[in-house]
């Protein structure tokens, strides 16, 4: 079950954002430079009128890094490509899968080999809803 939330354009909530860059690799010195600060809105919504929120529920895309529980940024007003994830329906249903072209059909492909893909045809209701640009994930 999918739940679709609008992001709020009218609060802004600039957080601090750090001139540095985290090394994942050897540890460098921490440096106490704060550069400026970042609403999150601003950087991971393009096309505000355009954009939802939804929260995944299922496993379906976790090779992707989509786990159960996280949100995604979703862009209605973006065209899907070849290896765009999106937010599709299927014979009413919502669904999150990668799109994928194989001999110009398309295809909505689990990132989860427990999963099967799905070859999308003529006599099936199917509406690319939107595309998923943005994952965010919690730790905690």
């Amino acid at each position: 079950m999918f739940v679709f939330f609008t992001p709020h354009r009218d609060n802004t909530l600039p957080l601090p954002l750090s001139g540095t860059r985290v090394k994942a690799g050897f540890p460098s010195p921490a440096e106490d430079y704060i550069e400026d600060r970042l609403d999150l809105n601003e950087h991971l919504v393009a096309h505000p009128n355009a954009t939802f929120y939804v929260r995944v529920s299922g496993e379906s895309m976790l090779d992707a890094g989509i786990q159960d529980g996280d949100m995604l940024v979703v862009d209605r007003s973006l065209e899907a490509r070849s290896n765009d994830i999106v937010i599709a329906t299927l014979n009413g249903e919502f669904t999150v899968k990668r799109l994928i072209y194989r001999a110009s059909r398309p295809w909505l492909v689990p990132c989860n080999p427990a999963f099967s893909e799905i070859e999308l045809t003529d006599d099936m209701d199917t509406v690319i809803w939107g595309v998923v640009t943005s994952t965010i994930h919690k730790f905690r």
